[in-house]
């Protein structure tokens, strides 16, 4: 095999790897023009999983951070956009947090996760501590956020009220050492009220992402603006009360439809990169199917797993990656609650057919299993269903199908056996 043909990048959601390390990269720089000309003061993006989010997120990280360097950047296409690298590339301090990591089973486990995620990405910012701007309580102030508990545990020790104020201590401080308004990433911000609504302290929960956001996004004149992912869009009232310039792009939204997943033109490029293009029809059956917005997209965890695979085996069948990934959990639950109805639904979109549901994108995770309704809204945004259509003046009403045949086997998988128990 050719050791000089790029590599697929799978499970790799660190920019700068794939830029230096000899990884295959669909351009995905078009969101930094188009996020540039459309920003709200906080901007929410909510897509399935296995889409490209945190890749998305890293990207924008790497191209506004001081920290940049051009030359990730070379021969993409936000590199044509010379006035706005000169005004933006590099430009600004970026806190950058995932929450992915808040699983616990319990209230006290998902703090300390919380307080260990911005304590590591505080201690980014050490120069805050030798900074002529600050004041002594100012440095203390960020000596509270990277203190550490020296009881043998080793972990991040601050207390629930500097866990609130964290990220509005965090952006402040720096901007007044750097004079420059920073920017705020939040990566798969709904996890830790997922993991609290399935473990029981979903109350507690809110209260703290609701402080620690409405802190950090409301009355805070130290952020440029803010980016937040996630699989859904959680009902405003809930965490982000109060927010105004607040702008959400979900997969309904014809803004940003074409910067997560591969659209066909991506796919087509890659399989010619590889010389894979007589397996063209083979992966649009299984894996495009799904609609945001205008486009029709791909989903890019399938395509990059069985290019790679084709690779090696060439006569390789498509499988079913999805299956293989945490996350299926709320199929399972929309089984359990099952009426004859949802049933017969189910076997006409395993059928090929579609079914007309009123979509609800704005739920809150305790609402989520009140109705079959509220499951279907549910399939719809993490991925399970899509929009074939709308149904007359109604927008809300959508024709939901089984995107393609990955999805129809995991449903006739999961779904049917069910059925016959």
């Amino acid at each position: 095999m050719n050791m000089s043909v790029l590599k697929l990048p799978i499970g790799i959601e660190n920019f700068k790897e794939i830029r230096t390390e000899g990884f295959y990269y669909a351009d995905k720089t078009g969101l930094i023009v188009e996020l540039l000309n459309n920003w709200g003061k906080a901007n929410l993006f909510t897509r399935p999983r296995r889409f490209g989010k945190s890749l998305n997120m890293n990207m924008l990280k790497h191209f506004f951070s001081y920290e940049c360097d051009p030359r990730l950047f070379d021969g993409l296409k936000i590199s044509k956009e010379k006035e706005l690298c000169e005004k933006y590339m590099g430009q600004f301090p970026v806190i950058s947090i995932t929450l992915k990591g808040v699983d616990a089973r319990n209230y006290h486990g998902a703090q300390a996760a919380l307080c260990s995620i911005i304590g590591n990405e505080a201690m980014h910012f050490s120069v805050l501590l030798e900074s002529g701007r600050l004041s002594d309580g100012e440095k203390m102030r960020y000596r509270n956020l990277t203190k550490v508990d020296r009881n043998g545990r080793q972990e991040f020790d601050l207390s629930e009220e500097t866990l609130k104020d964290s990220l509005l201590t965090l952006s402040r401080l720096l901007f007044k050492h750097y004079g420059k308004k920073a920017i705020l990433l939040i990566d798969e911000y709904d996890v830790p009220l997922d993991k609290a609504q399935h473990y029981g302290y979903y109350d507690e929960m809110v209260d703290l992402i609701r402080s620690l956001f409405g802190r950090a996004l409301k009355i805070n004149d130290s952020i440029q603006f803010a980016v937040l992912t996630g699989c859904l869009r959680i009902a405003k009232e809930s965490i982000f009360t109060g927010l105004n310039n607040f702008n959400v792009f979900s997969i309904t939204n014809v803004q940003f439809d074409e910067h997560f997943g591969f659209t066909d033109s991506e796919v087509r490029e890659m399989l010619r990169y590889y010389g894979l293009e007589h397996n063209y029809k083979k992966i649009k059956e299984w894996y495009d199917g799904y609609r945001f917005g205008k486009s029709d997209v791909y989903c890019p965890w399938n395509v990059i797993n069985y290019v790679n695979l084709l690779r090696f085996e060439p006569d390789a069948s498509p499988k079913a990656f999805w299956i293989h990934t945490s996350g299926n959990e709320i199929l399972r639950t929309f089984l359990q609650k099952a009426s004859p109805r949802t049933k017969r639904e189910l076997e006409s979109l395993v059928n090929g057919e579609c079914v007309s549901k009123k979509i609800n994108q704005e739920l809150t995770y305790r609402e989520l299993y009140d109705s079959t309704d509220n499951l279907f809204s549910v399939l719809f945004t993490t991925g399970y269903l899509t929009k074939r259509g709308e149904c007359g003046e109604d927008a809300d009403t959508l024709k939901l199908a089984i995107p393609n045949l990955e999805i129809r086997k995991l449903f006739m998988e999961q779904i049917l056996k069910w059925f016959q128990e």
